[in-house]
């Protein structure tokens, strides 16, 4: 700078510019000498990419296909869709992809449109970007799960569940339990067959799934086998069928069982004849003349197996005369649901002049006052065939087991249920007797053996339903929908009972809401939208 104030302004250099070698126009000088327009007009950075192309997508499950194999969920202009789009494209790892997103189209026009930005190197130190569509047309195609669901005896997995009962309230229980947890979401199919249920999967690992969650709800044991169908020698592969059975304890709740001499020192010197007032992945037992608990796990059942003594079906009901507890402050378990008392029973049924007054100690004496009926069992002059019962001394065997209150003034009613269960069974086996949901069809008229399991199976459910009426604890280990359809009728008769007797009833905020109507509704839309 000078001294004089004067500032020293350098000139302002001038771009060169050329002339475009195809059009003439001009140009800042590049490696190409061509203005943008030309190199466009000479260069298509796209050559290669295809502009239309085809992607699979099941009709059944409403899923695409992902190179190579793989069968994915996937909404209407969504990222995981835009991905599958991609991938379908050769070439499009040669240039630099800057951006990419979906065109909208109708979505019942099987076509998908995605408008591609990118960027190659054409010549040194020249770049050229360009943005260009590329139209995806929506085929048909069946994926490997549903292909195996519209062919016959596709399944590869059988999952055999058993009780050796005779009566099916245990399967129906566990129905229930199955739809609540949503453990049936991978099931083929859902067989009902005499002995009890079949459940057939397309993979060993959901059929192990299923073997796992019975374990969890239900004393079991499990047994695997496995059917060769085909082999190929040169590629050492093989196709097979895997069955697992899974044999639930023939122990129900309110089952009488006289225990082994060696299982019954093994669960702290219990008595041998005890009381299975609850089934859970154990079974739950108590003597009735002292209140001691005790259980038994599946791998110790199955490693000693024994036979309950007598079921439900062999009950007796009895009327309580009278009843008092033991002692005082009174002896009570389980948090006071079962309290020790002494009562006076006498069978229903029989005459003034010939009823028997019988002495008994029993664990109910929580919900049992003088007046209400009682199911319970008469060991005094019963006999079994059962190698336990042989070795008990007779002399010390109660001559009436009590096991469950009734309430037999129900039986008068004619007032119609408010509530329903679900049922997740598509198929009934070959012997068309299934578990009792439905009434048989009148206009089919069932002769002999038929008629008669179905009206076993039938009571069974009948007795099911009741027991969830009576068992708050059973109710709230499954779900109870609304029914919209049935139309409660209250008569002045049974206004009469209820003063008498207070029945159990399922209250209202028990029940839930059923959502079918919702689903469907949403599923059609959703159809719509993919076609």
């Amino acid at each position: 700078m000078a001294s004089n104030g004067v500032a020293f302004v350098p000139g302002v250099q001038e771009k060169a510019y050329v002339l475009c070698a195809d059009c003439g126009t001009p140009i800042e000088s590049n490696g190409a000498n061509l203005c943008v327009n030309c190199l466009r007009n000479s260069i298509d950075i796209t050559d290669g990419i295809p502009k239309q192309a085809a992607i699979n997508w099941c009709k059944g499950c409403s899923r695409y296909l992902a190179p190579p194999t793989q069968w994915v969920i996937c909404e209407l202009e969504s990222r995981e869709l835009l991905a599958i789009c991609l991938r379908k494209l050769k070439g499009l790892a040669k240039v630099r992809l800057i951006d990419a997103g979906f065109i909208w189209t109708e979505p019942h026009s099987k076509r998908l449109r995605v408008k591609l930005t990118i960027q190659k190197e054409v010549f040194s130190s020249t770049i050229l970007q360009q943005i260009f569509e590329v139209e995806f047309v929506i085929q048909g195609a069946q994926c490997p799960d549903c292909t195996r669901l519209a062919a016959k005896n596709t399944w590869r997995a059988l999952v055999q569940v058993r009780q050796k009962v005779p009566h099916k309230r245990t399967f129906l229980y566990l129905e229930q339990l199955i739809l609540k947890h949503n453990a049936d979401k991978d099931t083929v199919s859902v067989q009902e067959v005499k002995d009890g249920l079949n459940f057939f999967y397309a993979t060993k690992q959901h059929a192990l799934k299923m073997v796992d969650f019975l374990g969890a709800i239900a004393p079991t044991q499990a047994k695997s086998s496995e059917q060769l169908i085909s082999m190929d020698i040169q590629n050492s592969t093989t196709n097979s069928k895997l069955t697992y059975s899974v044999e639930i304890i023939p122990i129900c709740k309110d089952d009488v069982v006289c225990l082994p001499i060696k299982v019954a020192r093994a669960m702290h010197n219990i008595a041998q004849l005890v009381i299975c007032h609850r089934v859970g992945n154990q079974l739950y037992l108590i003597d009735p003349l002292t209140l001691a608990l005790g259980d038994i796990s599946a791998p110790v059942y199955f490693r000693n197996p024994f036979p309950p003594l007598a079921d439900i079906h062999q009950a007796v009901e009895f009327i309580i005369l009278d009843i008092e507890p033991t002692s005082h402050p009174p002896k009570t378990a389980k948090g006071g649901r079962f309290l020790l008392a002494d009562a006076q029973v006498s069978p229903m049924g029989g005459s003034m002049s010939d009823d028997v007054i019988y002495h008994t100690r029993t664990h109910l004496g929580a919900v049992l006052k003088p007046g209400d009926t009682v199911l319970g069992y008469m060991l005094g002059s019963a006999n079994f065939n059962n190698d336990a019962w042989e070795t008990l001394d007779q002399s010390r065997v109660p001559e009436v087991i009590l096991v469950r209150k009734t309430y037999p003034n129900r039986r008068k009613k004619s007032k119609a249920r408010t509530w329903k269960l679900k049922s997740m069974v598509k198929e009934v086996g070959d012997e068309n007797i299934g578990l009792g949901r439905e009434k048989a069809d009148k206009s089919i008229k069932v002769r002999g053996a038929g008629a008669a399991e179905q009206a076993k199976a039938e009571a069974d459910y009948e007795r099911f339903l009741r027991d969830l009426e009576e068992d708050e604890e059973l109710r709230q280990t499954i779900n109870l929908f609304k029914d919209t359809s049935a139309k409660p009728t209250v008569d002045e008769s049974d206004m009469e009972d209820d003063d008498d007797e207070e029945l159990p009833e399922i209250r209202i905020d028990e029940l839930l809401d059923e959502m079918d109507a919702l689903n469907i509704q949403e599923d059609e839309e959703m159809g719509e939208e993919q076609d």
